[in-house]
């Protein structure tokens, strides 16, 4: 229980870093395929699919090990309703994660073309999926009894 405030901090930290990100590359590829200058485009996708991805992922698989950690400090049941929905959550949202990086990958393998109408609304259908999940899971974990 020594341990309690550092636990949290681990693990609020990478989910805070991840809803941030998150929105801040959504916006960037909003405004770079707005813009219609496909060589931006496509460099930024470039970087986010080198970059970004991998270090988003490592945010979020670092999420149930730490949360797993501080259920464990606390001393809770991990049978608890609202720990397991929020698992499931989680589930579909690294699915929705593993869909997205895809349809990026796709697009990116476009070049300088600009994408398909359907492949961009895809991308944006499963960013803001993605959003929504972090969002309802966050407030998941926020409202668990203390």
């Amino acid at each position: 229980m020594e341990h309690y405030l550092l636990v949290r901090i681990l693990h609020g930290a990478p989910g805070i870093l991840l809803l941030l990100g998150l929105i801040a590359h959504a916006v960037m590829l909003f405004k770079a395929q707005r813009a219609g200058d496909a060589a931006v485009l496509a460099r930024k996708l470039r970087v986010t699919l080198l970059y970004s991805l991998p270090a988003f992922a490592v945010l979020a698989l670092s999420l149930p090990l730490t949360g797993w950690w501080l259920v464990d400090n606390v001393g809770w049941p991990l049978g608890q309703t609202w720990l397991l929905l929020g698992s499931i959550l989680y589930a579909v949202l690294m699915l929705l994660g593993l869909l997205l990086a895809g349809r990026l990958a796709a697009w990116r393998a476009l070049g300088d073309a600009p994408a398909p109408t359907a492949l961009g609304r895809l991308c944006l259908i499963y960013a803001v999926l993605i959003l929504v999940l972090l969002i309802a899971i966050m407030a998941l974990m926020g409202a668990k009894p203390a």
